[in-house]
């Protein structure tokens, strides 16, 4: 039976990870994991419960009280909070806007770290985020950190938001971006950084289309080396 490899893709928010994430996944019959959406329906239900996200002892109050299943879907995965679907509510500007605070708190993320850990145990799984390849998955068989310009990141969640149905500005999304960069990368606990190990690629001027095949070349390559240790 061939191994079945455990691939961690990080990078900022709109370099393309979940929908590399996703068609990677597809390509080789892997669980696709997606963790920012299990954030995001973290932030979501702090925003519903009207905690100011700067409350630390609030949020993983309400965090502790939910739980977050993901579906495969036709266009990556469902996402529910407590038996909800809240798959397009999620992709607000409002939960982009609170969901570096949140999933800043140390207790937010050993919440949902331990359930990623977990779904991953068996193999055959490519997960996304913004640490899986240097805490989550600090073992994986294959790290890959994707990243873009921010301006071509903006104009991806531009397009994304308003196929969705929600208002958005395209420098509004820009300025929110540019403060999660700052956020993610600069906080004490998980932050955004690059493994020493991973193979770094630029999204900027590819299509997904090439992405997702440079990263399945990747995985035959690995799955090679692994037969071969």
């Amino acid at each position: 039976m061939e191994k079945q490899l455990v691939i961690a893709i990080d990078g900022p928010a709109g370099a393309g990870k979940s929908t590399v994430a996703r068609k990677v996944a597809e390509a080789l019959g892997y669980l696709y994991i997606d963790t920012g959406a299990m954030y995001r329906a973290l932030t979501l239900a702090v925003l519903r419960a009207g905690v100011p996200v700067e409350d630390a002892a609030a949020v993983t109050s309400v965090v502790e009280r939910c739980r977050v299943d993901l579906q495969p879907g036709p266009n990556g995965n469902r996402v529910f909070l407590n038996g909800e679907e809240v798959t397009d509510e999620i992709r607000t500007l409002a939960v982009s806007n609170a969901v570096s605070q949140v999933a800043a708190i140390p207790e937010v993320r050993q919440h949902l770290v331990t359930q990623q850990r977990r779904l991953a145990g068996a193999g055959g799984v490519v997960m996304d985020g913004r640490d899986i390849g240097t805490v989550v998955l600090p073992n994986a068989d294959l790290k890959i950190f994707l990243t873009a310009s921010l301006d071509e990141r903006a104009r991806r969640r531009y397009l994304e938001t308003r196929a969705l149905g929600h208002d958005s500005d395209l420098e509004e999304i820009r300025r929110n971006l540019e403060e999660r960069d700052r956020l993610d990368s600069g906080r004490a606990v998980s932050p955004l950084r690059i493994a020493e190990d991973a193979v770094v690629i630029d999204t900027t001027d590819w299509t997904v289309e090439q992405v997702v095949t440079h990263v399945l070349r990747l995985c035959r390559r690995r799955l090679k080396e692994c037969c071969t240790e």
